[in-house]
Parts: C-alpha cells; sequence; structure tokens
C-alpha cells in the first residue's frame, strides 16, 4: 500500500515538473520571440539611421531618420588657455570651428591672436588685442562677440581648452603620428619652455604636442618658411594641421574604449557651454567624418608698421576679405545660387565659360587655384609652373590642411575635356563638382595631396 502512494506520488512530481517545464518553454519561447522582435526593430532603425556604427549610435540615442536632416550646422569658438603664467589666462590660440552632419563638411578658421578689437589704430593698446579679453573680463562670451564683430558670424559656443587638456588627451589616445614641419628649437627659462623637434614624421607624446603648439620662433629667431606661413601665419597653420591630426586619431573605432578617459579629461579641463544634448545629436555623426572635408583658413589681414600703432604690435582684419572668405566657407550654397553655378543646360555662367564646352576657350581664360595640402613649398612651385607652362591663368595659390590625395574640384562648370588636360597637365588628381577651396572666383580649384610626384 505504501510502494503504490509512493508510486502516485512521483507520478504526480512528474506531472508537476513537465508542467513547469512546459511554462518555461512557453516563458523562454515568449522572452526569444520578444528578443528576436527588439532585435528586429532596432536593426531596421540602425538601418533607417544609415547603417554602420554612425547608424547604431544614432539608434541607441534615440534617433530616427529624420533628426539628421533637421540638425543645423554646429559653430563653436575654441580658444587655447596657456596656463604657465600665473594668474594670466591670454586665449593665444583662438579657432572658429563649423560641422555640418548632413554634407559631412567641416571648417577650421584661425583667428590671429593679435588681432585689434579697438576703435583707434593709432591709439592701439595692448589690450585692444583679441587674445587679452577674456584675460581682462573672464568671460567668454565677450570673447565671442569679438569674434562675431570680426567675421560677421552669429557663433553662441565656446569651449575653453588649456593646455593641461591637449597634453593629456594626446598621452590617452597615444602617440600621434605627425610631419613637423621645421626643426623647433627653442629655450625660455623664463617658463620654464623648452622646445626641440626635428623636422619630419614622427610620433608626437603629450610633452611633445606642447613644444609643438607652443611654438613662434627658433632661438636665432628664425621661424616657419615664407612658403608655409611665416611667424603666427605658420603657427596657427600648424596648430591646425597638428590638431586635424588629433581629430584623425581620435574618430579610430578603435579608440571609442577611451571615451571614458576622453569624457574624464573634458570634465576636468574644458569650460564650455555646449550642453550633453546638444553634443549628444551631433556624435552619432561625427564618428563617419573624414578630415578630407576639412577646409582651414585663417582670417585675412595685415601687420601694420608699429609707427602707425603707437608701438603695439597687432593685426589689422581686412574686412571685405573677411565677409568674402566666411561667405565661401560658411555659406557656399548662397554663393553657388548667386554666382549661376547651378544652372542647367547649354546657358553660360558667370564667367562666360560655356557649361557644356570650352572648346574654343584659352586656358588662360580659365583661372585655377592652387592650394598645397603637403608640407614641401617646392611642390606647388612646380605645380604651378606646370599649368602656367599650359598657359592656364593661376590666380591664386596658398595652402590648406594636410591632405593625402590631389582633387581637382570643377567649381564653374568648366568642360571635361579642360578638366581631363588640367588632370594629365599635373599628373594625378581625383575630379570633384564641389566648391572645395577658398576662393568662388577661380573656375578650378587644385588641392596638392601627398601622392603628387615630382
Amino acid at each position: 500500500m505504501s510502494k503504490d502512494r509512493n508510486n502516485k506520488s512521483q507520478k504526480n512530481k512528474n506531472k508537476k515538473t513537465k508542467k513547469k517545464m512546459k511554462i518555461w518553454k512557453k516563458i523562454l519561447l515568449i522572452m526569444l520571440l520578444i528578443i528576436l522582435i527588439a532585435g528586429g526593430v532596432f536593426a531596421y532603425r540602425v538601418y533607417k539611421n544609415g547603417w554602420g556604427l554612425s547608424g547604431m549610435l544614432a539608434t541607441v540615442v534615440g534617433h530616427d531618420e529624420n533628426t539628421k536632416k533637421n540638425l543645423g550646422e554646429f559653430q563653436v569658438l575654441l580658444m587655447g588657455v596657456s596656463t604657465d603664467q600665473a594668474g594670466v589666462s591670454l586665449t593665444d590660440t583662438i579657432m572658429i570651428a563649423s560641422y555640418n552632419p548632413n554634407s559631412q563638411r567641416a571648417v577650421l578658421v584661425s583667428v590671429p591672436r593679435d588681432s585689434f578689437t579697438g576703435t583707434n589704430v593709432k591709439r592701439a593698446k595692448a589690450s585692444d588685442k583679441i587674445n587679452a579679453i577674456y584675460n581682462l573680463t573672464k568671460d567668454p562670451t565677450e570673447t565671442v562677440e569679438a569674434v562675431n564683430e570680426l567675421t560677421g558670424l552669429d557663433l553662441k559656443y565656446y569651449a575653453i581648452v588649456q593646455t593641461e587638456a591637449l597634453i593629456e588627451l594626446v598621452d590617452a589616445l597615444g602617440p600621434i603620428e605627425y610631419n613637423v614641419p621645421i626643426d623647433m628649437d627653442y629655450d625660455d627659462p623664463t617658463q620654464d619652455l623648452h622646445i626641440h623637434l626635428d623636422a619630419g614624421v614622427q610620433q608626437i607624446d603629450g610633452e611633445k604636442a606642447e613644444q609643438l603648439l607652443r611654438f613662434r620662433k627658433n632661438n636665432d629667431n628664425t621661424t616657419f618658411p615664407s612658403d608655409y606661413g611665416d611667424n603666427d601665419i605658420g603657427r596657427m597653420r600648424n596648430q591646425r594641421e597638428f590638431l586635424t591630426a588629433v581629430v584623425q586619431q581620435t574618430a579610430k573605432l578603435g579608440n571609442i574604449t577611451k571615451l571614458g578617459s576622453i569624457l574624464d579629461i573634458a570634465s576636468r579641463n574644458l569650460i564650455t557651454n555646449v550642453d550633453f544634448n546638444t553634443l549628444k545629436d551631433y556624435l552619432p555623426y561625427a564618428v563617419e567624418f573624414s578630415t578630407e572635408n576639412l577646409l582651414t583658413e585663417s582670417l585675412p589681414g595685415e601687420v601694420p608698421d608699429l609707427s602707425k600703432t603707437n608701438g603695439v604690435s597687432i593685426f589689422v582684419v581686412d574686412e571685405e576679405e573677411t565677409e568674402q572668405m566666411i561667405k565661401e566657407l560658411f555659406f557656399p550654397e548662397e554663393l553657388t545660387a548667386q554666382d549661376g553655378n547651378t544652372i542647367s543646360g547649354n546657358t553660360t555662367n558667370a564667367t562666360g565659360i560655356s557649361s557644356t564646352s570650352n572648346s574654343g576657350t584659352s586656358n588662360s581664360k580659365i583661372k585655377i587655384e592652387v592650394l598645397n595640402g603637403t608640407s614641401d613649398g617646392k611642390i606647388l612651385q612646380q605645380v604651378v609652373e606646370k599649368l602656367k607652362d599650359e598657359g592656364y591663368n593661376v590666380s591664386r595659390t596658398g595652402t590648406t590642411t594636410a591632405t593625402s590625395k590631389t582633387v581637382i574640384a570643377n567649381k564653374n562648370q568648366v568642360s571635361e575635356t579642360t578638366i581631363n588636360d588640367i588632370q594629365e597637365t599635373i599628373g594625378t588628381g581625383t575630379v570633384s563638382n564641389s566648391n572645395a577651396g577658398t576662393s568662388n572666383k577661380a573656375d578650378v580649384t587644385v588641392i596638392i595631396g601627398k601622392d603628387y610626384k615630382y
């Protein structure tokens, strides 16, 4: 009898166990179904957001396919402050930075630190220089307003970066590969500043980064060569190009794991009015940015003779040239519409060159702008000579951020025959029908890359 009871008890246990197993199977199936549905929904949203790392990040932060379309161009004033002198906070590095997530186009414009912000050049004072404003007021919005006054822009955001931040960032990312433009040899015992860097490609750590960015001249008073941009022009170009290299390194996929360290460095060394929600909107798309889409320039102007400026060395920004440059860099769509470059059909554009063919037009009527994206000034000279030998009108030369590939930008609907001839003359070049470059007065912009061969 007890045996029968045991058998019944065991059967009941088995039934209960089977019921539990069925219930768990159902739960697991439901969970699996939920996971598959959620995964499918997530994958679909990633797909709608453009796939890749950018699409995934955009989905994670809650974006949909319309979010990016509604984002405007992000603009911020970057101010680099050296803290080597007690009680002094001169913003010796001032740059306007912008990024458009839809066009994946970015601009970096240096504002010379000695830019005059006073009212009377003849009575200039050191405090009239733009780099002194923050030191005097400790209010970054005052510098933002001064830059807006000089450029006609409407900047609202600022970011003040201390020297220590860049040193820590470079060390956190690992050494930055950079082509140091010249031998740098300078010592200032009063600031405990010692700069000793050899020209050429090398690995830059935090200590070397500080030397690189603070360099102005050598112990023998020599500075950057004129074909690179002498004195402060060269210094600003060197800063822009190194920051470009840092951006390239930061954007590498492997450095996502270092995001915590980067944010920690920023929180300790960055003063900004950019809120997290704004950054959150732009960051998913910024990971796809290529520095080949970065345009760099410096505000145009001149350094007047000291006899005309009360003995104070200042930089006077050229209002007309600055206005034109700002339009070209920040509002290219408006210029394109104004210049008639979007006209379709067999019509004539602003320069009088047929938009379907210019085979009957002499090369001398084709205005070419040549920008050097290498650190070798001889290359610029050689390319200019080649184009002039073919009868082309080289209307402007200059430098731009370092680039690996040569680009020939057809800015004014020049015929394919002429563009191919320019490409053959140079010996290389990827053709682009865009407004790359800095002058809408040119029909073609040639950006010389490191792929150019002598």
